[in-house]
């Protein structure tokens, strides 16, 4: 049976007139404020993107989404499935729609046999292996970066792109922490540059932790002088630390979106002459943990900057730089 509220079947009866009255309705709202503010912001958009295809599914076809049942969410996922979509996106789309019934005080069960057993047989049919984006990997990193030095535009622009795309590979970023950094999470010191990070996906919770970028041997490619010329150009001493032009190519007060970070690798990636639909937002990320990776980096060592809380993916890309490293074909002379 399908609840439409988790706290529908609570009752307190009242035992005399000294007994303080509870207001379950206000409990209620309480306690559904706790659980949005239990999401990080990104991630609760990213659930509610995910529950309105969802919903786009239930009106075309005529079944109620808010609240729905598990028959329906496991349509929902079969359909999902003959799109070729990831067993990564069913996983993901499962998780946000059982989120959103939470957030709005309803029930659905997204352990439902109807609902597990469709998955499991869509896995075994399909195969749960599908192509992920690749990795920015060095050799890609320095033709983006010659390829942005290249370009007949403002030296202001250059500088700011050019230092996004090598702090968000030196510091394995997610591109929500690049645009979420500010003049004053910088400390510049002998060795290179220590960044503060106030709140990540896996720091819910606020504690904040520290990136250390040492300075590189080559500059030009170095994270930490690409940084502190763009600073000294624009002469930006607070706020946000990567921010919008105007339309007149003028520095403006507003903080760059983690969408055009996206955009923007996208756009040099083209133009370097590499396939960009091949690649996201999240390459630069993956392609610093790969790259560390094929240099012999430890586990825990690529964890700390990544800010990965689990290892799982972190051995996905320490198992992939080493195809070739470790492989038995080397031993092998022809």
């Amino acid at each position: 049976m399908s609840l439409k509220n988790p706290f529908s079947m609570l009752q307190i009866k009242p035992k005399g007139k000294s007994e303080l009255t509870i207001d379950i309705k206000k409990l209620q709202e309480e306690t559904l404020l706790n659980l949005q503010s239990s999401k990080a912001t990104n991630t609760v958009r990213a659930y509610k993107s995910d529950f309105n295809d969802f919903g786009l599914f239930c009106a075309q076809n005529g079944f109620k989404s808010l609240p729905s049942e598990p028959k329906i969410v496991s349509l929902y996922l079969t359909y999902l499935s003959t799109k070729d979509a990831k067993m990564s996106t069913l996983k993901r789309r499962l998780v946000s729609i059982g989120v959103i019934h939470k957030l709005k005080g309803h029930y659905l069960d997204t352990k439902h046999p109807s609902i597990m057993e469709n998955i499991m047989g869509i896995k075994r049919r399909k195969g749960s292996v599908q192509k992920g984006k690749k990795p920015i990997l060095i050799s890609s990193l320095k033709l983006i970066i010659d390829v942005i030095d290249q370009q007949n535009k403002e030296e202001i622009k250059k500088l700011r792109d050019r230092s996004i795309i090598l702090i968000g590979f030196s510091g394995g970023f997610r591109r929500n922490e690049i645009v979420s950094l500010d003049y004053d999470d910088l400390d510049f010191v002998p060795e290179g540059l220590k960044i503060n990070i106030k709140r990540s996906k896996t720091d819910q919770f606020g504690e904040g932790s520290k990136k250390a970028l040492p300075y590189f041997d080559n500059s030009q490619y170095c994270p930490v002088v690409s940084l502190k010329n763009w600073i000294d150009k624009t002469n930006i001493n607070s706020g946000p630390l990567f921010r919008r032009f105007s339309k007149g190519s003028r520095l403006t007060e507003k903080r760059l979106t983690d969408q055009t970070v996206a955009l923007l690798i996208k756009e040099y990636l083209q133009l370097a002459g590499i396939d960009s639909k091949n690649y996201s937002g999240h390459s630069l990320r993956s392609g610093f943990a790969t790259s560390a990776a094929e240099s012999g980096a430890e586990e825990r060592s690529i964890m700390a900057m990544t800010g990965h809380k689990s290892t799982e993916m972190v051995r996905r890309y320490i198992k992939e730089a080493n195809l070739f490293k470790n492989n038995a074909l080397n031993k092998i002379k022809i």
